[in-house]
């Protein structure tokens, strides 16, 4: 037998874009072929459809995770990567989204009806996209964003015009079973009915729907019976019917008690889609009527429920007796509510463009560290996750398009000193000045950028240098200038006032004289070897 689930706990991955690709043309007989690298493709997206064919959320139940596919990496020869497989989930109309937070965040009515719950990030850029007059062969490409995480809640709230509700065993399944076609189960106990019921009913011309709701108790608020879980599906009623048990044998129960604990009830309940329930018509139903004993109590009481201001109909499920008349008064409810409410209109795809950010970046003071900055903002964060930081170009470019965008004049006006720490998204780094972001140098080699501090390392031309210096020789190398030959000379000097000594590896732990005397006999070894 199939379950019925109202609610269920999504956790949905969206498909991660592409990263683009650095590739430079390279043919027989064409120099300079240029940059060539394609955009990497966008990821997929996870995405809510309203299907009439659905009506309960219980393959979510038992699956509650849903990923799409990942944008494909772009290629050479200006070849773009595929964008990922979307991901379409099918739900039932009258769903709705709720964020972690229980803030709404949309109402799927309609068949058709369409919601991105989360969206797949963007392919990044090739180096054929990056190309300037500045950079004609840029040496990076830009990463793919990763998708959007979300973890949402559904739940499905009946798209039912008229709510019946009642203590446990009042006749409200009864009466759906005999106002329409529906066959919801029925039995002579309490809280039979442990999912809501659904029937059509036809009154002349007017067709509308009627739900059958879990029977409520005194105390449902606060947890007890099936609480007041199963509410959420009378939100949307344009009537609520109470549907009072004339023939209960139970003590200290009566008709009008019923009602105002009901009532009691209702107004704890907090409705997700609208402000409150009061201001719903009520009806009252005084059931069980075939039996002697509840037709003379629903006379006594229908004075009382009148005065109230309630209109009241004594009915009875098993002869049929007062349906017509309750039938017709819930469809008279229910017109003057679709009358009250705006028409609906073909639905039309209107292009906006998106909301433009004057500022689109805001610099504040980083309370956790001394003297540190905090950089928000939609933009300067997307660019922190396109960038690869391994690439000292692709750093360059950042630091240009942040120059742009005001970044660094902000930090200036703020007090930011040189070495202040900034934080971007996820990345922490020290803010430099001298880096001359946003001026056009030229670019030596791809994947370098000059005005990124380099890692210092010892190349084979600096070891031989460093070689013949030690020795006490001169230096005969076109690749290395004078400068460059002062660093190295530094280089040679002891830190610790001549207890340290210099190997290709770095300072030693040996004397300085001892290793100027094993330089000076390896100098003599090598003059001898060649004297041979």
């Amino acid at each position: 037998m199939a379950r019925f689930v109202d609610r269920a706990v999504l956790y949905l991955q969206a498909g991660d874009g592409g990263h683009g690709c650095s590739s430079v043309h390279r043919e027989k007989f064409k120099p300079l072929g240029g940059p060539d690298g394609g955009n990497g493709g966008n990821g997929g997206d996870v995405t809510l459809v309203v299907d009439p064919n659905v009506h309960t959320l219980l393959d979510f139940h038992f699956h509650p995770h849903a990923k799409a596919g990942n944008g494909r990496p772009g290629a050479g020869d200006h070849r773009e990567g595929a964008n990922g497989v979307g991901l379409e989930l099918k739900i039932p109309e009258g769903t709705v989204v709720l964020d972690s937070e229980g803030k709404v965040l949309a109402d799927l009515v309609g068949a058709g009806t369409r919601y991105i719950a989360a969206k797949g990030g963007r392919g990044g850029l090739g180096n054929a996209a990056l190309a300037s007059r500045a950079r004609k062969a840029p040496g990076f490409a830009l990463l793919g964003e990763p998708g959007d995480v979300a973890d949402v809640t559904l739940e499905l709230k009946s798209m039912a015009d008229v709510g019946l509700v009642g203590f446990p065993s009042a006749g409200k399944s009864s009466l759906v079973s005999v106002l329409s076609a529906a066959r919801p189960k029925i039995a002579d106990y309490p809280f039979t009915t442990l999912e809501p019921n659904l029937g059509v009913v036809t009154a002349g011309a007017e067709i509308f729907t009627i739900a059958d709701v879990p029977g409520l108790i005194p105390g449902a608020s606060q947890g007890k019976g099936l609480g007041l879980e199963f509410l959420r599906h009378i939100e949307r009623c344009a009537v609520l019917v109470h549907v009072v048990d004339c023939a209960t044998f139970e003590s200290g129960r009566d008709p009008v008690s019923d009602v105002e604990a009901l009532e009691a009830e209702l107004a704890q309940y907090t409705p997700a889609l609208s402000d409150d329930l009061a201001d719903r018509p009520r009806l009252v139903v005084l059931n069980k009527i075939d039996v002697p004993e509840a037709r003379e109590l629903a006379e006594f009481v229908r004075a009382d429920f009148e005065e109230a201001g309630y209109r009241v109909f004594p009915v009875s499920t098993a002869s049929h007796e007062g349906l017509n008349a309750l039938r017709y008064a819930m469809a008279e409810v229910v017109a003057a509510d679709r009358a009250s409410r705006p028409v609906k209109v073909a639905q039309r795809i209107t292009v906006r463009p998106a909301a433009f950010d004057e500022a689109q970046f805001q610099v504040s003071v980083d309370p956790e560290v001394d003297g540190g900055f905090i950089v928000s903002g939609t933009r300067p964060e997307r660019w922190i996750r396109q960038t690869d930081f391994n690439n000292d170009e692709a750093v360059g470019y950042l630091a240009d398009r942040l120059a742009r965008l005001g970044v660094e004049d902000k930090l200036s006006k703020l007090g930011a000193r040189p070495g202040a720490p900034v934080q971007i998204g996820n990345i922490s780094f020290d803010w430099e000045p001298t880096t001359l972001a946003g001026v056009n140098l030229e670019p030596i080699e791809r994947g370098f950028d000059p005005r990124i501090d380099q890692i210092e390392r010892v190349g084979a031309a600096d070891r031989k240098a460093l070689h013949r210096l030690r020795r006490g020789l001169e230096v005969e190398n076109p690749e290395l200038v004078d400068t460059d030959i002062e660093v190295l000379r530094a280089r040679l000097a002891p830190p610790d006032g001549g207890q340290a000594a210099w190997d290709d590896e770095g300072w030693s732990d040996a004397s300085w004289v001892e290793s100027a005397e094993r330089e000076s006999v390896g100098d003599k070894s090598q003059e001898q070897e060649q004297h041979r």
